[in-house]
């Protein structure tokens, strides 16, 4: 990739993350997220005349993107590197998305019961027809208690936990979703790392193929 090239997408990835944030934490946090909100948040925007957010800015790493995107399915969440971990954080971040603040039973990754129905309405939200089809990934998240490895793993079967679900339950293809987990190393909420709004799932729509629906 040229210096140009990486020059365009640093200053989109900040543009794009700007745009998405806002989105994001607006419609998770308080427990009752629905299943349209879900699918608001997920469905991409139209494009703005001049103002190109994400990798649209550059039709050739565009491609690349897709391309590595296609690599990913079907792949088991923890034989990801943790440079191919990073590269889909780098691409989501200009994706439509939103954190849901699922919770799971202490030192598990069993979903615990009063977070069932959120997982219910993300999965009607995926099941869509405006949704379905697309590509998601699945990201778990943990607080900065535990070690760095412990953490890792946890939020890896916690990611797997959500599409088994969402699979069983809902039939959605399993290759169209792709699981990571991030562990501890991507807080919410940087200032305070050991607070439970770290401990999230975040679902990104990583296809820009439902922006015009």
């Amino acid at each position: 990739m040229t210096s140009s090239h990486r020059l365009s997408r640093l200053k989109a990835i900040t543009l794009g993350a700007a745009l998405s944030m806002t989105a994001g934490l607006a419609m998770a946090g308080d427990g009752s997220v629905s299943a349209d909100q879900i699918m608001n948040a997920l469905r991409p925007k139209p494009q703005t005349r001049g103002l190109s957010a994400g990798s649209h800015a550059d039709p050739a790493i565009a491609a690349q993107d897709i391309g590595f995107v296609q690599t990913l399915r079907n792949r088991k969440t923890r034989s990801l590197s943790l440079g191919e971990r990073e590269q889909i954080a780098e691409i989501a971040s200009t994706k439509p998305k939103i954190d849901l603040e699922i919770q799971f039973d202490y030192n598990s990754a069993d979903i615990r019961k009063s977070s069932v129905p959120e997982v219910q309405e993300l999965g009607k939200a995926l099941s869509d027809a405006n949704l379905k089809g697309s590509t998601f990934v699945i990201a778990g998240h943990t607080d900065a208690i535990g070690t760095e490895a412990y953490n890792q793993g946890l939020s890896e079967r916690r990611a797997e936990t959500i599409k088994q679900y969402l699979t069983e339950k809902y039939g959605i293809n399993g290759s169209d979703l792709v699981t990571v987990g991030y562990g501890k190393s991507k807080p919410k909420d940087a200032n305070a790392p050991t607070d439970p709004t770290n401990r999230r799932v975040q679902v990104v729509n990583m296809d820009n193929k439902t922006a015009s629906k």
